[in-house]
């Protein structure tokens, strides 16, 4: 009986996950297989660019009872570019998002495939660099090696990421526990969903000086 509830479930979320990417105007549903097993959606065939994989999975983690995302998508490109294009491309991207400190991070690229490297001050910035330069066409992937630097003790991060969890409404926390070794933050507890454990990290993430979180809550649908 047991096994015969989880299928219904699984279906269920597959229903789910394909009626949200219907409902993306980026993406062409038609183009993309979804595999749920125990809450875990894999997703497979393939888009024309990497701004759509990563728009499929981001979308498919949304969907209540999502447990994880298994992201097998292929690109392919429909026209090619060539690698100092994407790369120039890459800089201007940079330098028009007001976000980011263009001076502060390097563009590499192979074979379609960007990597960016430096050193920047907050976790956002990190991550609207990749914004910047995946939606770029022509890019087949992102390797986003940008490093954060430490600006607070470990117990100032603690007591921020905690104080930001008890603001944010989307949170319920008193079920997350926080603890920071150096610049790491490693998050504990449970969730209804993956939406609040992905914005758990978020939030840990948007403390200044964190470079690397560890996402250990436990969605319990």
């Amino acid at each position: 009986m047991a096994t015969a509830t989880l299928i219904r479930t699984d279906e269920q979320i597959r229903e789910n996950v394909m009626a949200e990417l219907k409902w993306d105007a980026k993406l062409q549903p038609n183009e993309i297989g979804v595999i749920v097993k125990d809450g875990i959606v894999t997703l497979t065939g393939w888009v024309d660019s990497f701004l759509k994989k990563w728009s499929a999975e981001d979308t498919a983690l949304k969907v209540r009872g999502v447990k994880a995302v298994a992201n097998d998508l292929e690109v392919k490109l429909a026209s090619e570019r060539n690698d100092a294009d994407i790369a120039e491309a890459a800089i201007r991207a940079l330098e028009w998002d007001a976000f980011v400190p263009s001076d502060k991070v390097q563009v590499t690229v192979s074979k379609g495939w960007v990597t960016l490297k430096g050193e920047v001050e907050w976790q956002f910035q990190k991550q609207d660099a990749e914004r910047a330069v995946r939606r770029l066409s022509g890019v087949i992937g992102v390797s986003n090696l940008i490093t954060v630097k430490p600006r607070a003790t470990p117990g100032e991060l603690k007591k921020r990421i905690e104080d930001a969890l008890v603001r944010n409404a989307e949170v319920d926390a008193n079920r997350i526990t926080v603890d920071v070794q150096g610049s790491k933050a490693i998050l504990k507890g449970t969730v209804r969903a993956w939406a609040e454990k992905e914005e758990a990290e978020r939030v840990a993430w948007s403390a200044p000086g964190i470079t690397s979180v560890e996402n250990r809550i436990v969605v319990e649908v």
